[in-house]
């Protein structure tokens, strides 16, 4: 029986023993409040009802997961028990994954092994919201970092954020080419807010904080109408993986491209 019957039935009986209790009101008060002892156990009924209808009907939540963990292999992402990303690889990001309004929880395991976890976490997420659930840092250490996306953008226009996810990267500026900076002094683990911009392709830079020196050019990152970006940092400044961007479109589109 679906939730809506169930909230009618419900209503249908709490109106029945109300009809009952008010016919026997005064010629038999003791039958009278048992059938309004009914009515309102059946209203109460009705009302947690439609409670559950309600939050069934809430807007989903969407997530994706990002690989960012430098040195772990290939990972699965289970979801309250389910595999719900399988072989995820170093610098990808997961097909956007919708989920109802609520609590999870989340293991990741190496990819075809569930004997012992990377990381074990829970999470929650709200209705109409959209994140990136980034793995990060050393396997033996590994991290899952929220980053709630807004994908939504004024029309023909593009919008873009950076998140520095490299672990031996000090604090970082980003620029554009030999000019300004426009997101100064990111640090770990940290994302910028989000910059409205024209569609354009342009030169960036990723600088050492409050210096000149780059430490990662970013040639010819192209920025399109209606689309919004988040830059991620990825990688190590000083051994290897070496470092690198990765560029992800929002939610919506569900699409990434490196740099």
């Amino acid at each position: 029986m679906s939730e809506k019957r169930t909230y009618s039935d419900y209503l249908q009986k709490a109106a029945l023993y109300d009809l009952l209790g008010q016919f026997n009101k005064y010629s038999n008060p003791n039958l009278h409040m048992k059938y309004y002892w009914k009515h309102l156990k059946y209203m109460n009924k009705a009302n947690r009802s439609m409670r559950i209808l309600a939050q069934s009907m809430q807007e989903e939540a969407k997530v994706r997961f990002l690989h960012t963990s430098y040195d772990a292999p290939n990972i699965d992402i289970y979801i309250n028990g389910n595999r719900m990303v399988k072989d995820l690889p170093f610098k990808q990001v997961s097909n956007v994954l919708p989920f109802k309004p609520g609590k999870y929880h989340i293991d990741i395991y190496p990819t075809g092994n569930m004997t012992d976890s990377f990381l074990n976490k829970n999470i929650s997420v709200e209705p109409g919201k959209s994140y990136t659930f980034a793995a990060i840092d050393h396997v033996k250490k590994m991290r899952l970092l929220s980053f709630q996306d807004q994908p939504g953008v004024p029309i023909n226009e593009a919008k873009l954020r950076f998140i520095h996810l490299s672990p031996d990267s000090n604090a970082i500026d980003i620029a554009v080419k030999d000019r300004d900076v426009f997101f100064p002094n990111v640090p770990y683990k940290r994302a910028t807010d989000y910059l409205g911009v024209t569609p354009m392709t342009v030169d960036l830079e990723v600088r050492e904080s409050g210096t000149k020196n780059v430490i990662l050019p970013l040639p010819k990152i192209r920025f399109k109408a209606n689309e919004t970006y988040s830059i991620v940092l990825v990688g190590l400044n000083k051994e290897k993986p070496k470092l690198q961007a990765i560029i992800l479109i929002n939610p919506s589109t569900g699409s990434s491209n490196g740099a």
